[in-house]
């Protein structure tokens, strides 16, 4: 059994998530201590719940330790069994919790599978802390396609915070060998494109964002602009291209400007650094590398605490290189040689 300690590094619930993705992968059982020590609330939340006992169904875990406010959990996965699953991330809740952070920790073990899988989850869309589900559909899916997999993501209700009620599909199609990229080239600023969209809100939200977007960029953006179907009101602006997303939430008394002027602000930081990708795809792709057959080199806006934190959990499953050049919260550069890891099919 592979003990780990849940609030190394950035201590926070990627740990859970990651560590029972590799668990999974390589048929090892797994315990988890001291899960979420440093937090204001520590132990398994709701959300990390969700995760855990949909693991267990997709791979006929035995699991103890999987209560509110646990923080020891045993994992200890028996296969990955491929199919069609519906899970509800605010079953436990009531609200707002984040499909995208689920979809995170199902999406490895479904990508190497025997069979192709659909997915329908429940919950939050477009939430606080969590990547939006368009980061999701317009930037991670079409980096790990070009690593080789194939797969589709479809919003059919946006779930915005607090009330959630959102639903997305996911379909994936598995390949039998993941293979490793180069992305150290910066993507142009032209090959990016905009999203303006608002839920039961006057609709001068969504053309004020879209303008802010346009005073702001120094060229012809293109932007979509969509009424979103929500239980709940909310607003929402995404910037996005090759390997990179940026976005930002309407809250309460927020101008719209605002709202997109901050995605706009996260947007030309990552310009300036020169970056392949974006902070977030820095990390979220790293699990996917060290599994690809060859190289995988990436330049990142920032070595984060979260990125160093999943590299040592992926080593401690794993005898994979990982080479991290750069200081912390600064740009840098990461090179995997991946494994080689080929599904069962």
């Amino acid at each position: 059994m592979l003990v780990l300690d849940g609030s190394y590094g950035e201590g926070g619930g990627q740990i859970v998530r990651s560590a029972l993705a590799l668990a999974a992968l390589t048929r090892r059982t797994v315990r988890l201590e001291n899960i979420r020590a440093g937090r204001p609330k520590p132990g398994l939340r709701p959300q990390h719940l969700t995760a855990v006992r949909a693991l267990a169904e997709i791979t006929g875990a035995t699991i103890s330790g999987a209560d509110l406010g646990s923080s020891t959990l045993t994992f200890s996965p028996q296969g990955i069994f491929p199919g069609t699953y519906r899970f509800d991330v605010a079953q436990q809740t009531g609200s707002a919790g984040a499909v995208t952070l689920l979809a995170q920790t199902l999406l490895p073990l479904l990508a190497l599978a025997s069979q192709p899988s659909s997915l329908v989850l429940l919950g939050g869309t477009h939430v606080p802390w969590s990547p939006p589900f368009h980061y999701l559909a317009w930037v991670f899916l079409p980096a790990v396609q070009q690593m080789g997999l194939a797969g589709t993501a479809e919003i059919r209700r946006w779930g915005f915070y607090p009330r959630g009620g959102g639903e997305i599909h996911l379909r994936l199609t598995p390949v039998s060998q993941l293979q490793g990229v180069d992305w150290t080239t910066p993507p142009a600023p032209t090959a990016f494109q905009g999203l303006s969209a608002a839920a039961n809100l006057p609709e001068h939200v969504i053309r004020r964002q879209s303008q802010s977007l346009r005073e702001h960029l120094p060229w012809p953006l293109t932007i979509r602009e969509e009424k979103a179907p929500s239980p709940g009101p909310g607003s929402f602006v995404f910037l996005w291209g090759p390997q990179a997303g940026f976005s930002s939430l309407g809250a309460k008394g927020k101008p719209a400007e605002q709202v997109a002027l901050e995605a706009v602000q996260a947007f030309q930081g990552f310009r300036r650094t020169a970056a392949g990708v974006d902070r977030h795809l820095a990390d979220q792709i790293l699990l996917y590398a060290a599994l690809a057959a060859g190289p995988t080199t990436l330049s990142t806006e920032a070595i984060t605490l979260h990125l160093l934190t999943n590299i040592w959990v992926i080593r401690q499953f794993l005898d994979v290189s990982i080479e991290v050049k750069g200081d912390l919260q600064q740009p840098g550069t990461i090179r995997i040689q991946g494994l080689g890891y080929r599904s069962s099919k």
